[in-house]
């Protein structure tokens, strides 16, 4: 037998085993615990994280601009 077919053999049975064993029933009822805990952490997906980051980044740009607006006025209204 190839090595390759070895392998492949070797992980279909064991991808069999792990199906069949205990240890699927415990990773499904880790999963079930720790998404619980984490929804009482109120925590943000990544996906809302990037979103309010673009969003203060434009914030911060447009607060940059109106800043540079006043000064811009306040200068002008002190030559006058």
């Amino acid at each position: 037998m190839e090595p390759k077919h070895l392998f492949d053999d070797a992980h279909a049975k064991m991808q069999q085993f792990l199906e069949s064993s205990p240890a699927k029933d415990i990773e499904k009822n880790v999963k079930a615990i720790m998404s619980q805990g984490f929804a009482k952490l109120d925590l943000v997906t990544r996906e809302e994280f990037d979103i309010q980051a673009q969003v203060l980044a434009k914030t911060r740009a447009k607060l940059e601009q109106l800043e540079a607006r006043v000064a811009e006025l306040e200068a002008q209204n002190a030559k006058n």
